[in-house]
């Protein structure tokens, strides 16, 4: 399968040229290759392409690529990186709001199915999407939790809201800036990746519970989803590399 056919089903199923972003969404390194072999992570990174290279992958696809905005200078570790590509023939393609808000593999709508929220709208404006899902749900706080450590890992939690969950809002990775849009829109639970040290007293103050369940682990699901829908439509192997940062 060649590039042209791969990127094309990736910008149309993913709507990349639509999406305002702070990430060059698309393919931002070009390779020479028929596609046989795709490999799939969260980051663009040296180990990844490491890997990708030893596996004989001819296009890498992640969420967070190399180019944000531009690139003024191709230099230290940028340049390794991209001398890494260039000269074993290897593309990278990026997906970052893309994959977060999409409605069927994205890393939101897929947390919050794995977790039985019921979905009922969105919130949190930010450039031309609505980056947060609201859900319906009835359990026990402790209950949907459990569920978190269950269906994606280890997460920290503060428990300023009700022990009785109600509504809730999902922004995955670093979705701090949508606190106070999730708790105006009467959520009074908000699951995202990463903290930020000021949301504590925001979060308190607000009197809502807020669940950091892990910037790399909310974001390994729609990658993962998004390789299901690319091995069924594209002719090439897929393969998923787990490089966890710890966040």
């Amino acid at each position: 399968m060649n590039l042209e056919t791969v990127t094309e089903f990736l910008d149309g199923y993913l709507r990349t040229q639509e999406i305002e972003d702070d990430c060059n969404n698309g393919l931002q390194v070009e390779c020479e290759t028929d596609i046989r072999k795709i490999g799939f992570s969260v980051d663009a990174s040296m180990e990844l392409f490491n890997r990708g290279k030893t596996d004989e992958c001819q296009l890498l696809i992640v969420h967070h690529g190399l180019i944000w905005g531009g690139i003024s200078y191709i230099r230290g570790y940028q340049y390794r990186r991209i001398r890494e590509l260039l000269r074993n023939n290897i593309g990278l393609y990026a997906a970052h709001l893309p994959l977060d808000v999409h409605p069927e593999v994205g890393n939101n709508v897929v947390l919050a199915r794995l977790l039985g929220l019921k979905i009922s709208g969105d919130f949190f404006t930010y450039k031309n999407v609505n980056l947060g899902l609201l859900c319906q749900t009835n359990v026990a706080r402790e209950e949907l939790i459990g569920r978190i450590k269950q269906e994606v890992g280890d997460c920290t939690v503060l428990d300023f809201g009700p022990d009785h969950v109600e509504t809730v809002g999902v922004v995955t990775g670093s979705g701090m800036q949508a606190l106070e849009s999730a708790a105006q829109s009467g959520c009074d639970t908000f699951i995202t990746g990463e903290s930020k040290h000021a949301s504590y007293h925001v979060a308190k103050e607000l009197k809502i519970n807020v669940v950091y369940a892990g910037h790399y682990q909310t974001e390994t699901l729609g990658v993962k989803a998004l390789m299901k829908k690319v091995s069924a439509t594209c002719e090439a192997e897929p393969v998923f590399y787990d490089i966890p940062t710890g966040f």
